[in-house]
C-alpha cells in the first residue's frame, strides 16, 4: 500500500469488506488463496485522473490486517465501521471501537452466519 502511495494513489475513497462465507468457490486470479473475508479498498489517483480496487484476502480464524490510517488518515471510520460489521480488527488503527452498533452490542450484524431477527425500533420520546 506504501508503494501505491508512493506511486500518486494518494485518496482512498473507500474502504468495505464482504463475506464470502456461502460463496467460497468464487473465482480468484491465480495463486490467490479464497479466504471467508474480502477486504476492498478503492484507490484514487487525482494527479492520474485513475482508480484502483486493491481486494486482500482476511481469514475468519485470524481477522486481523494492518490499518492504513497512517497511510490514508481518512480510513479511521471507515476501518471502524467494518471493525463493526464484520469483526475484523485493524491493527495500529487510534480507536478501534464501534461506530454503528451499541458498545454492549454481541456479534457483526454483516457476518452472513450472524443470526436474523427482530430488532427493535426505539423511538425517541415514543410510549414503550
Amino acid at each position: 500500500m506504501k508503494k501505491l502511495v508512493d506511486d500518486g494513489y494518494e485518496m482512498c475513497a473507500d474502504l468495505t469488506a464482504v463475506d464470502f462465507l456461502t460463496h467460497a468457490s468464487r473465482t480468484l486470479p491465480s495463486g490467490v488463496s479464497p479466504e471467508r473475508f474480502e477486504l476492498v479498498v478503492n484507490l484514487l489517483s487525482l494527479s492520474k485522473r485513475e482508480r484502483l480496487r486493491v481486494r486482500v484476502q482476511v481469514s475468519e480464524s485470524d481477522p486481523n490486517i494492518e490499518s492504513l490510517f497512517d497511510l490514508y488518515p481518512g480510513t479511521e471510520a471507515m476501518e471502524r465501521e467494518v471493525f463493526d460489521m464484520f469483526g475484523i480488527s485493524f491493527v495500529g488503527h487510534p480507536d478501534l471501537t464501534r461506530i454503528l452498533m451499541p458498545e454492549d452490542w454481541q456479534g457483526h450484524p454483516l457476518r452472513k452466519d450472524y443470526a436474523q431477527g427482530r430488532i427493535p425500533v426505539q423511538f425517541k420520546g415514543a410510549a414503550s
